[in-house]
């Protein structure tokens, strides 16, 4: 019996979850509330629902009314194109505490990264590593085993300059 009461009531479920109201787009703003959509000249959204992502809520705004409704925050303006954004400068001392514990974490990166690039060039050997007794036995292995590290040295070296752009970007003790 119970088996005949589950398929309808599954039925009824996924029937409510496939029938959702159309979908308002005023602007920035989003609301399913027909009657407000009408009067503020909304375009109904095409292609399904709308995911909306919770943040700041900018100061001013106007509530939509409708349950499901929701306002997107407003665009921020262009920030100035420039390579690296300004350090941020402070008196503050847990702000310097940071930026020392920062620059130690960064400096302990580069470290280690300035090393394993070290031992990658140690192993490279200009291009002329060892032979391991493998690569004797099967010679299509050290081409391919000098490609990987051609490839792996490149990526440490980008690795390293990018901890120092870091560094640089932190402002002086």
């Amino acid at each position: 019996m119970k088996k005949f009461l589950v398929l309808p009531l599954l039925m009824t479920v996924g029937a409510a979850a496939w029938s959702q109201d159309v979908i308002y787009r005023c602007g920035n703003e989003y609301t399913n509330n027909v009657s407000q959509a009408k009067a503020k000249g909304c375009k109904p959204v095409d292609g399904g629902g709308v995911t909306v992502i919770h943040g700041t809520r900018p100061s001013g705004g106007s509530s939509t009314g409708g349950s499901a409704a929701a306002t997107a925050p407003k665009a921020k303006p262009a920030a100035p194109a420039s390579s690296s954004p300004a350090p941020v400068r402070s008196d503050n001392p847990a702000q310097k505490a940071r930026d020392s514990d920062a620059r130690a974490i960064l400096q302990s990166e580069l470290n280690k990264a300035q090393s394993r690039l070290n031992t990658l060039r140690a192993e490279y050997n200009d291009g002329n590593p060892v032979r391991t007794a493998l690569e004797l036995r099967n010679p299509q292995g050290y081409p391919e085993r000098v490609e990987k590290l051609k490839a792996d040295i490149a990526r440490q070296e980008s690795d390293v300059a990018g901890i120092r752009r870091e560094l640089d970007r932190l402002p002086a003790n």
